[in-house]
Order: structure tokens, then C-alpha cells, then sequence
């Protein structure tokens, strides 16, 4: 989804950003416009005449970390289950009617929201915001629609965890080590028990506490006019009436006070593999943008201090990747505890400490001389180059400025960020790199090949959940 129409005004802001600094007066902005109708339902319209297109994305203010207790991986599966039809539009209308017509939808769950997206040409707009509010209503709720996408979240469970090198460790192994609170710290992907034990009542509490209008952000952008966009949205959610929500928990978590560590043995890996995480500011704190940029400078492709250093200096990785709330997400994108987390293959005759402390003789060398200003500002330029590419689909698009809007409470946000990064300073980089990436602060996964467990003292890899009867 990442090649489809809307380059006009995203090539003005690159071109912008490649600019000499003191040539830049003034910020390209997008064109926001924001409403909200009596049910609670927020609307924000981006024009964009570039493309006869546009794009769409509905997000919800209920994620991973929202789910029930005993209930881990239920708002990835209720995901699926907003794609089974309603009574009205069963089952495969919604694919046929917008891809159909030359369109692209897709759907995610990450821990603060989860968010369903479309393209299509603009023509396709009202049938798309009528589905959308179709099944905002109700579902098709049955036993049957609920079994068969239990068994599809389970099958996407077999084939990237289980059935896959490093199974996600990074991801999920990372946060229940790293973090104290359940909501935080537990595996959102689901487990097949957990899974199994939902029911059709689960499934509509949740439509009804968390699918409400007053919930959730309808972002547009493309080739419509604000006023004809707030029309049609009136037109197909205005009659949805708002739905209490539950109260939204206090997730949040101090920076850790001692090193977290964990060895885990790997059947399908074939070389050993580190997963290294920090405990990150909250969102809109002031040092959210510095540590943007220092992820850039540490992590942020073949540049970076990480991979000239330990992958092509000392000769101890692989491979390296990582960020701000990467993978599942991205700095700007997040409303609770969140991590920065690097993930490195690193050679067998090679240990993990000698890893470690290569790591932290970069971010010490940060911490005690900074950064050459040469090297912030390439930083800084791969940054907002990164952050404007991501916005120019208008698919992309509408989904940051929904999130934006959901998150920061305004969709405005997504103007401001260029301008925090460019403020960036040198003192600000090595404050944040003081701050937060600390021994005390960190979390460490050491996974290693089956065939290395033994001689490095680690247990053998637990064997998957079995097959269910009649599944497989």
C-alpha cells in the first residue's frame, strides 16, 4: 500500500526539507481541517487535488494493551472479525465493493489503537464510508464467523512465532520482561488458550464498549473538498449514537531501576540474536523528539553509529534495526510505555556482553562529546525524510492524521513534529542518551541456536501449542 497516489504536496515538503536551513522560513503545512458531530465522532479532512483519489482510515482508541485480562491477542482477533460482514453486508461485500472498484483496504492492531484503512478513487468514497459506518453499528455476530477467525489468528500465531526463526522475541519477549503493569507487558499477539476461550458475548462487549463513534477518528484525504466530506460522514454516522466507554487505565510505568536480563534458546535460528531495550518518555514529553534523534544517529541505517561501529568497525553484527517503539509503530505514534529496542544478529564466536559493551561504548562516546554537528543534522534530514515519505500515500496520510488526532488530541501534531526535530540540539541528544540509556534502564534477551544453548547453560526451547483436532 505504500506505492498509490497523493505525491503533490509530500515532494513540496522533501524539497523543503533539502533546503539550506537559514533558507527556510516557514513550514509546509498540511491543509487540516477538524470536526466533531454530536455523537462524538471526530472527522479531520485533508484536500489534496493531486490525485482523482483518496484515502480513508477509521482508527479506534483500543488496542492490545485494552484487551481483557484473560483474554491476550482478543483485539487482533476482533480485528479479523470486523472484516466477517454485518446483517446488512455480509461477509465479502466489503472486499468486493472496494477492491472492486480498483481500491485497497487493510486493517491492523498495535497497542494503543487499531485502525482499518482504505484507497480508492474519490468516487468510491461514500460507498466506503457507508461500509465502514455499517459495521461501526454492528456485526455478524455468530459462532461460526468467531471459530473461523480463531483458527486464523492461530494459524498467523504457527507460521510468525512458532514456526519462525526468533518468533517475534523482540516484540513481544521484550515488553513482558521489560515492563511491570499486565497491560503493557503482555503477549498481544494472543495465546491459543486464550484464544479459544472467547466467546460471542466477549465479542459484542467489545464492539459495545470500544467500537462506539465517540471512540474513534475518521481521517480523509484526496480529491474532496472538507465541507462535501463532513457532509458524508454526517450523512452515514451521524444516527450512530455514542456508547459509554470504560474508563482508560493508568498504564503508565517509571524507567526501570536495574538491568532485566533473559537467555532463550531458538530451534529454527540459525545464529545468535540480541534483542536490547529502554523504557522510552511518555508521549508529548520534551524529550520525546531527542530521542527520535538519537535513534536516528545510533540505529538509523547503514549510517548510523551502531551499524559503522559494532557491524562494520568491530566486526561483532550482522545485522542491526530498531527505534522508537519499532516495530509495531514508530516515535510519533504511541500512548503509553514504550521502549526503544535494537535487534542485531551477531556472530556465534562472539559473546553478548562483548555486544553490550561495544553498545555502550557508542552511547558513552554521545553522552561525553556529543555528536559533530555535521552528523545531527544528516540525522535530523533522514529523519524528516523518513517522515514525510511515510506521509505521502493518501492512505498513509489519513491513517497519521487520524492517529494524531486520536492520540494527541490533535491531528495538527503531524505540522508540528518537523519543527521539533529541527530543534534538536546537541545538548539535547546527549541529555536523553544520559537519561534513558542506562544499565538500569535496560532490557536484554540473549537467544541463541539450539545447537549453542548447552554450552551456554540455557533450557531448550518449550515445543509449540499442539495442533488443535480437525484444525491442521
Amino acid at each position: 500500500m505504500r506505492r498509490l497516489a497523493g505525491l503533490g504536496g509530500a515532494c513540496v515538503l522533501l524539497a523543503m526539507l533539502a533546503a539550506p536551513a537559514a533558507a527556510q522560513t516557514a513550514d509546509w503545512q498540511l491543509p487540516i481541517e477538524t470536526r466533531r458531530l454530536d455523537n462524538g465522532l471526530t472527522v479531520v479532512v485533508s484536500q489534496d487535488r493531486s490525485s482523482p483519489t483518496v484515502g480513508v482510515s477509521v482508527v479506534y482508541h483500543v488496542g492490545m494493551r485494552l484487551e481483557p485480562e484473560d483474554r491476550t491477542g482478543f483485539a487482533h482477533l476482533f480485528e479479523h472479525l470486523m472484516f466477517q460482514g454485518t446483517p446488512i453486508a455480509p461477509k465479502g461485500v466489503f472486499d468486493r465493493v472496494i477492491q472492486g472498484g480498483g481500491g485497497r483496504l487493510n486493517g491492523s492492531t498495535r497497542p494503543d489503537y487499531t485502525n482499518y484503512i482504505e484507497t480508492a478513487p474519490v468516487s468510491a468514497l461514500a460507498p466506503i464510508l457507508w461500509l465502514e459506518a455499517d459495521r461501526m453499528k454492528t456485526l455478524d455476530f455468530s459462532a461460526q464467523n468467531l471459530k473461523n477467525q480463531q483458527d486464523v489468528v492461530k494459524e498467523e500465531i504457527r507460521v510468525n512465532v512458532q514456526n519462525q526463526p526468533y518468533g517475534l522475541f523482540f516484540v513481544f519477549d521484550i515488553n513482558r520482561l521489560a515492563f511491570d503493569k499486565w497491560a503493557n507487558a503482555h503477549d498481544g499477539y494472543g495465546s491459543f488458550k486464550d484464544l479459544e476461550g472467547a466467546t460471542l458475548a466477549d465479542v459484542e462487549a467489545f464492539h459495545r464498549d470500544y467500537y462506539g463513534p465517540n471512540n474513534a477518528v475518521v481521517g480523509i484525504v484526496g480529491d474532496i473538498a472538507p465541507d462535501e466530506a463532513f457532509a458524508l460522514v454526517e450523512q452515514y454516522f451521524g444516527d450512530i449514537p455514542a456508547r459509554a466507554t470504560p474508563a482508560r487505565p493508568d498504564v503508565s510505568e517509571p524507567l526501570n531501576t536495574r538491568e532485566r536480563r533473559e537467555a532463550q534458546s531458538d530451534a529454527l535460528a540459525q545464529v545468535p540474536a540480541l534483542a536490547v531495550g529502554w523504557k522510552m518518555p511518555p508521549r508529548g514529553h520534551a524529550d520525546q523528539a531527542p530521542m527520535a534523534v538519537l535513534a536516528q544517529v545510533l540505529a538509523g541505517g547503514d549510517a548510523s553509529r551502531l551499524y559503522q561501529g559494532l557491524v562494520k568497525g568491530r566486526e561483532q553484527l550482522l545485522n542491526i534495526d530498531g527505534g522508537v517503539g519499532w516495530p509495531l509503530g514508530h516515535a510519533w505514534d504511541y500512548d503509553g510505555p514504550t521502549l526503544m529496542t535494537l535487534f542485531a544478529l551477531y556472530k556465534p564466536d562472539v559473546s553478548p556482553d562483548a555486544v553490550l559493551a561495544a553498545m555502550d561504548e557508542e552511547i558513552a562516546r554521545i553522552v561525553t562529546e556529543g555528536v559533530p554537528a555535521q552528523t545531527l543534522a544528516a540525522a535530523k534530514t533522514k529523519l524528516l525524510a523518513d517522515y514525510v515519505d511515510g506521509l505521502e500515500p493518501f492512505i498513509s496520510r489519513a491513517d497519521e492524521l487520524a492517529k494524531a488526532q486520536l492520540l494527541w488530541g490533535d491531528a495538527k501534531t503531524l505540522n508540528a513534529v518537523p519543527g521539533w526535530v529541527r530543534s534538536v540540539t546537541v545538548a539535547d541528544v546527549q541529555r536523553v542518551a544520559r537519561t534513558y540509556l542506562t544499565d538500569d534502564n535496560r532490557t536484554v534477551i540473549d537467544r541463541v541456536p539450539a545447537a549453542m544453548a548447552p554450552a551456554r547453560g540455557i533450557a531448550p526451547p518449550a515445543a509449540p501449542a499442539p495442533a488443535i483436532p480437525g484444525q491442521d
